[in-house]
């Protein structure tokens, strides 16, 4: 069983139609990749997922269970978190004050204390500067303090919205290998990129969007052979 499923869902804004009766599904340990162009809906399921925005039609399953009537904060209690598109952190706030708004909803200190060393093992640059400013750092940088503050809510589901936008290659490199040992770490990750060659590259199974809705999908090997793949989406990268 699908341990996230999404079940023919319509998102409207207006009456302009952002998901059309998609469906997809995420194992339990599973690193799931989504690409398509610009407008094909790629940030509005994984906000659908979250809560942030209503659906029109069909359901979202975690476990088995609805989570589309649910509110945002109660999917992340749940243990899916979205590290959102732009990295949206706060910029006044210090990079351990940002970390720990992450954990806004948890009471276990010491477990608080651990995945900040968690956080800073895997991104030593933020451990280097934990007075530092959000706001004063590179790009690259704040999508990494963006993850850690991911990381801090405990997910059990990662969710990843286009982490490598505007990162030069050298972050880009470092970004995508500690993700990589967060999954291996056994968080189950649905990253959603514009980077089709980079997302074939790292995920296990790979949904292409269309116009709002699944075109094709299939394992990374599967697709990244696919002539219309190849045709359409390694230019994205």
């Amino acid at each position: 069983m699908d341990m996230l499923e999404v079940k023919d869902v319509k998102v409207l804004y207006g009456k302009a139609i952002a998901l059309r009766g998609l469906s997809m599904g995420v194992k339990a340990g599973e690193f799931v990749g989504v690409i398509g162009p610009n407008g094909a809906g790629k940030s509005t399921l994984l906000k659908s997922i979250s809560g942030m925005v209503p659906l029109n039609n069909g359901e979202i399953l975690f476990e088995g269970n609805r989570i589309d009537c649910r509110k945002p904060h109660e999917i992340v209690g749940m243990g899916i978190v979205q590290c959102p598109e732009r990295r949206q952190i706060f910029v006044d706030f210090s990079i351990s004050d940002n970390l720990e708004m992450g954990a806004f909803l948890r009471k276990d200190k010491g477990g608080i204390r651990s995945d900040l060393d968690y956080v800073y093992s895997l991104f030593p640059v933020l451990g280097e500067r934990k007075k530092q400013l959000g706001g004063t750092l590179s790009g690259g940088e704040q999508q990494m303090l963006a993850i850690g503050r991911s990381i801090m809510s405990r997910p059990r589901v990662l969710m990843l919205d286009e982490p490598s936008m505007g990162i030069a290659p050298v972050m880009k490199k470092k970004l995508i290998e500690a993700v990589r040992k967060i999954w291996k770490a056994g968080i189950t990750v649905l990253i959603v990129e514009q980077d089709a060659s980079l997302t074939l590259d790292i995920a296990q199974r790979v949904y292409v969007l269309e116009h709002g809705k699944v075109g094709l999908e299939g394992t990374s090997e599967e697709l990244s052979t696919n002539e219309e793949v190849r045709r359409c989406y390694f230019q994205l990268g």
